[in-house]
């Protein structure tokens, strides 16, 4: 079945001019970016990103993290795209994420791990809206 989920290319991949490599790894597991851009993430919307966070210990350094670079946010779509997508971030931790996966590859820390997917069909409706209107998917 044909999905649609939400992706965030982090700044400690943006700031590594990794854009280009993670991106390759996407679409070589068959997931269409049917949109895409690069922005700074302004504080407020880091803050309501992260809000499901907001009662954890991490949740300022991950405003910060998120809030230092550029970041590129973007539309995937294929079969089981949701599914599909976290299976080729690999494992929060890169240490524990799979040979091949973007986290293995590419990510240096729990904290540092280069990419965002969502978890559930449900969310990704609700942070694609928050980057993206309707227009701006072109698939």
């Amino acid at each position: 079945m044909t999905e649609r989920t939400f992706s965030i290319i982090k700044p400690d991949a943006t700031r590594r001019n990794l854009t280009g490599a993670i991106n390759a790894v996407i679409e070589a597991a068959g997931l269409r970016i049917v949109a895409q851009r690069r922005v700074k993430l302004t504080d407020a919307q880091a803050k309501t990103f992260y809000e499901v966070h907001a009662e954890r210990p991490f949740y300022g350094e991950l405003v910060g993290q998120m809030t230092a670079e550029p970041v590129v946010v973007q539309v995937l779509e294929g079969d089981n795209a949701m599914a599909k997508y976290r299976e080729v971030m690999g494992a929060t931790n890169p240490k524990d994420a799979a040979e091949g996966t973007i986290r293995k590859l590419f990510a240096l820390s729990i904290g540092e791990n280069s990419v965002h997917g969502s978890d559930s069909l449900e969310n990704a409706a609700i942070e694609i809206a928050q980057f993206f209107k309707a227009e701006d998917i072109v698939g």
